[in-house]
């Protein structure tokens, strides 16, 4: 294409530039919806949901899920402006597998260690591994929509990054079905749940989010 003809293209497009701040929230917030309908419609809480809130190792599972979404929707502007750079924001990435790693700590302190491989491998490791990454394509698939509003330099990056945004609203739906609730267990299934989401991510942002 001659230049000219580039100038006059570009002159033509008078379409609204895309709000992207807004469409990418828009996005997360459609996706935890309807994640979370289909979640609760085919699994929902464990039985016995009410005991287990009472528990800390229940609740910490939901401290390092949503330090995980927060710290990663954090960035998902950021990635998909080619003029914009994250920063030491990027290092909040860091904050929830830290405090797990905290947790296994205090976790093999307190716990006998004949008990360490049982609660390691717990009951749920299978479902772990298949409905975090299932339940994860439903807010990825209107994340993807809304970042190719935009112009990201690294395509695998950025869906890699909209990969760690649902597996953040996944890991914390499932966490409320999920009985297994030491550390020792979160710490081995989630995140190889969170790497094959990932790994599909960032393949899927090289084909999907080029500009």
């Amino acid at each position: 294409m001659r230049t000219e003809d580039l100038i006059n293209l570009m002159a033509q497009d008078t379409r609204r530039p895309v709000n992207l701040r807004l469409a990418l929230s828009g996005a997360v917030a459609v996706g935890t919806l309807i994640a979370g309908l289909a979640f609760f419609s085919t699994l929902g809480l464990r039985h016995d949901i009410g005991h287990a809130v009472e528990t800390v190792r229940f609740l910490f599972k939901f401290v390092v899920t949503l330090s995980l979404f927060a710290s990663a929707v954090s960035l998902t502007e950021a990635m998909v402006r080619p003029d914009s750079n994250p920063g030491a924001r990027r290092w909040w990435l860091l904050a929830a597998p830290l405090l797990l790693l905290a947790a296994v700590v205090l976790e093999m302190i307190v716990t006998p260690k004949d008990l360490w491989v049982a609660k390691l491998i717990g009951q749920n490791a299978l479902h772990c591994l298949t409905i975090i990454p299932a339940l994860s394509l439903i807010p990825g698939f209107f994340l993807f929509l809304a970042m190719r509003q935009g112009a990201p330099e690294n395509p695998g990056h950025a869906g890699a990054l909209a990969a760690l945004v649902s597996v953040g609203i996944a890991a914390t739906l499932y966490a409320t079905n999920c009985f297994d609730d030491s550390p020792l267990f979160v710490v081995t299934w989630y995140p190889l749940a969170t790497l094959v989401t990932v790994a599909i991510g960032y393949v899927a942002g090289r084909r999907f989010l080029r500009w």
